[in-house]
């Protein structure tokens, strides 16, 4: 809320008049001061409206997240489900599961009612599937029209190998997502599993990753069994990190309106 501009400073008095003395006599005769005119009462400050009331979650609509995702085998399905129910955790988030691979109005209409787009795709030779990047080419006029700018993005990604350059892909999303002008929410937690030589397979984040989150399926199960239930619940939390980090952004554009 602005400052209230200061109350202004009341004129100055004038100077009183010097008195008129005889030539040649000043000391013949004390000459009469004319009194000085008295000051004017500055105006008094208005006083400043009383602040309104911070905005709360339960004042705000809905928030809406979307996770737009391609899974060729179900694995990564499962890891955009369980990124759906963590958004939806957070209280006032309502999150919608979106296929990427079918580019109809439905899919856009989602999208762009959409606060925060989490992104997700197996890892296919390095990098994201054929089957995203058509949908990322697809959506060139939502980039020349910015329509994404300032919006919340995330990502995920899934494949049999442990390692597999799932890194790569991850960082084609926050690419993908850069071009639109969005804003990346990291993974935000600490390396599990291997990182320490006591660790163990279930903890969160077992595959160590920073920009997103990792999931591994090995390629002789289905998605019935893959992947694990720690990577599961890694992409839970990468879900309610998201949701937390949009409401948030809710909540400070509606301070801002109130203070306006």
């Amino acid at each position: 809320m602005a400052a209230s501009p200061p109350p202004s400073r009341p004129p100055r008095p004038p100077h009183p008049s010097p008195p008129s003395l005889s030539p040649r006599s000043p000391l013949s005769s004390s000459p009469s001061l004319s009194s000085p005119p008295s000051p004017s009462s500055p105006p008094s400050p208005s006083s400043p409206p009383s602040p309104s009331s911070p905005p709360s979650p339960s004042s705000l609509p809905p928030i809406r997240g979307a996770v737009a995702h391609h899974s060729g085998y179900g694995h990564t399905a499962r890891q955009a489900a369980a990124l759906a129910e963590g958004a939806e955790s957070v209280p006032g988030v309502l999150a919608d599961l979106l296929d990427v691979t079918v580019l109809d109005d439905a899919l856009w209409a989602a999208l762009d009612a959409a606060e925060t787009i989490t992104f997700g795709s197996p890892t296919h030779m390095g990098s994201t599937s054929a089957a995203f990047q058509r949908f990322a080419e697809a959506g060139t006029p939502v980039w020349a029209a910015r329509g994404r700018q300032d919006e919340l993005a995330a990502g995920f990604t899934n494949s049999a190998g442990v390692n597999g350059n799932k890194a790569n892909a991850l960082l084609s999303l926050t690419v993908f997502a850069a071009q639109h002008g969005m804003t990346w929410v990291p993974l935000g937690l600490a390396p599990g599993w291997i990182y320490a030589s006591d660790g163990s397979p279930e903890e969160l984040n077992r595959l160590g990753g920073f920009v997103g989150a990792t999931a591994r399926s090995p390629s002789d199960l289905g998605p019935e069994q893959a992947p694990a239930d720690s990577d599961l619940r890694t992409a839970h939390h990468r879900g309610a990190r998201v949701a937390r980090a949009a409401l948030r952004q809710a909540l400070g554009r509606a301070a801002m309106e109130v203070a306006a």
